[in-house]
């Protein structure tokens, strides 16, 4: 006999969703991105896709032209997510579901039929740090090299480099300098060049995100730097991975895209249904250095 279909395995009986992301050219973001689409067509789902190119403008447009559309419910992946309670009031207002994914939004409380589905900032920058300064045994220089500065994870993963440095096992860890490389490995690259150039030489390079921390390895390797420096990033892409099997990435910390992706699918599908679904869906980060490396690679 088969097995009863579970909510989120229940056709879908031809919804459709309309999806905007800040941006397509982000490699974890594009990982969300193709999760959704084949959980929506695995469901039965229609499914349209806007690239809001990082213009909050954009994407409040492309919400307001779901909206006309009268689609069956909208996930968004917010530009900036201060601009979230005014998306929220929107959408709610015109009486459709709505889900955030990945980026955590501002609203104080999210209204009925409004969910987030993505990974506690908490975790993230607080396993990264504390494996930095178990590598470091506590002591020595470090930079951090920010996200973009209006995105919710950028700020939560920089707070939880400083809780972790501020316990007593990680007191003999110092910030040289932090600064902002938005994401970027070409930024992170400049950035890494411009502090080793202002005389810089610190321990470890504690990264928000994998893309600059292989930035900074691409600029420490030419400055034949990168054997007595530890560096860390965070979301365990498939190209931090392999920058991880390289032996330039030390630690990282894997942010679970294609869970986001396809639990964003099935949240924004329960709503439509009317379905009582959590107002916060959490997929954990999990840690990853070198002893583990190798079941995370099969997972990409």
């Amino acid at each position: 006999m088969l097995a009863a279909l579970s909510p989120a395995q229940r056709p879908a009986q031809a919804a459709t969703l309309g999806v905007s992301m800040a941006l397509f050219d982000d490699n974890l973001l594009t990982t969300v991105r193709t999760s959704m689409k084949a959980r929506a067509q695995q469901l039965g789902a229609g499914i349209q896709f806007e690239d809001a190119q990082g213009d909050i403008g954009r994407q409040l447009n492309q919400i307001e032209n779901f909206i006309a559309q009268k689609v069956d419910a909208i996930i968004v992946n917010p530009v900036d997510t201060d601009a979230t309670p005014r998306m929220t009031r929107l959408v709610t207002r015109a009486g459709i579901p709505l889900v955030y994914v990945n980026r955590m939004p501002a609203d104080k409380q999210l209204p009925a039929r409004v969910a987030f589905v993505g990974s506690d900032e908490r975790q993230s920058g607080t396993l990264q740090m504390q494996e930095v300064c178990r590598l470091l045994q506590g002591k020595g220089d470090i930079v951090i090299m920010l996200g973009d500065l209006s995105n919710q994870s950028t700020r939560q993963r920089t707070q939880d480099i400083y809780e972790v440095i501020a316990r007593p096992q990680c007191a003999g860890i110092h910030v040289l300098a932090k600064q902002a490389a938005n994401w970027k490995r070409t930024e992170g690259a400049d950035l890494m060049t411009n502090w080793l150039s202002a005389g810089l030489r610190p321990r470890a390079v504690v990264a928000n995100d994998d893309e600059m921390a292989i930035g900074a390895i691409q600029s420490l390797k030419q400055a034949g730097l990168l054997g007595s420096t530890v560096v860390a990033g965070i979301d365990g892409t498939a190209d931090g991975l392999a920058a991880m099997k390289a032996g330039e990435l030390k630690v990282t910390v894997f942010q679970n895209a294609v869970g986001q992706g396809s639990g964003a699918v099935d949240t924004a599908l329960g709503l439509a249904r009317g379905e009582k679904v959590p107002s916060l869906v959490w997929v954990p980060f999990e840690l990853v250095t070198p002893a583990n490396l190798s079941s995370y690679i099969a997972r990409h």
